[in-house]
């Protein structure tokens, strides 16, 4: 059933506002795929981001109330997850100092390389990363928040913020020579 479609999307929600667990099933099972995904980008396991994906679902079935249903279902749900996966985050990670650098210079990262790994070699490598880095990069990059948006979100300041994206991608930049590296072996072999 895609988003897709508007009637039934409704009728589930309808089903969910009056606490029916067939309809909540059906929905958690119709977004699953998608609200997973967003949470994959800011855990560094599977099973955390199952964890943070659950708790997400619960926060969706509980404020259920509070959703516009003039507005689009997928987005309000992706929002729920990523402030699900902050709520984690400083849940987790409270007392880690963050570093504070005022400016940062921006590292260019090859696209090209991008777009030819598999979205799971991609989400493998952002996974790899602090947490701190992996938020900040998933916020920006993937997600489009500005440096004072993250900043707020996270509470550190916007040269925390761009500090700590520009070593996400250094990271990154690092990690995809030394596949390409690896790769270049084995295919010489």
């Amino acid at each position: 059933m895609p988003e897709y479609n508007s009637a039934v999307l409704h009728e589930l929600l309808d089903g969910c506002l009056k606490k029916n667990r067939r309809s909540q099933e059906l929905l958690y099972k119709q977004f699953y795929g998608y609200a997973m995904s967003i949470c994959l980008r800011y855990t560094r396991s599977r099973e955390e981001a199952k964890e943070i994906l659950n708790d997400g679902f619960l926060k969706i079935f509980t404020k259920l109330d509070s959703f516009d249903q003039s507005r689009s279902f997928k987005n309000w749900l992706s929002r729920v997850m990523i402030n699900t996966a902050l709520d984690h985050y400083r849940h987790e990670i409270r007392h880690e100092v963050l570093d504070d650098v005022e400016a940062a210079d921006q590292v260019f990262v090859d696209e090209t390389v991008l777009t030819k790994m598999a979205h799971e070699e991609i989400i493998g490598l952002i996974q790899e990363l602090t947490p701190a880095y992996r938020l900040v990069f998933s916020l920006a990059v993937i997600d489009g928040y500005t440096h004072e948006e993250i900043a707020e979100q996270l509470n550190i300041s916007v040269g925390a913020s761009k500090s700590n994206l520009s070593r996400a991608r250094e990271k990154l930049r690092m990690m995809l020579s030394k596949i390409n590296i690896d790769n270049y072996e084995r295919v010489s072999r």
